[in-house]
């Protein structure tokens, strides 16, 4: 029987990647429409080779 979607909790999240020449390339996930304080604070940065999709982790 093939796996069914998780249920989606309506929380949406985007994702900046900034690319270096000389480091690793860089994902910051946060919710999308936030600014100031809340932006500045509700983030989470990452190496890009550690983001994969949730499709490939099914």
């Amino acid at each position: 029987m093939p796996a069914e979607p998780a249920p989606s909790t309506g929380e949406e999240l985007t994702m900046t990647v900034v690319t270096y020449a000389d480091a690793p390339d860089r994902c910051t996930v946060s919710p999308p429409g936030l600014s100031g304080d809340a932006r500045m604070s509700t983030w989470l940065s990452v190496d890009r080779s550690s983001v994969v999709s949730r499709r490939e982790m099914r």
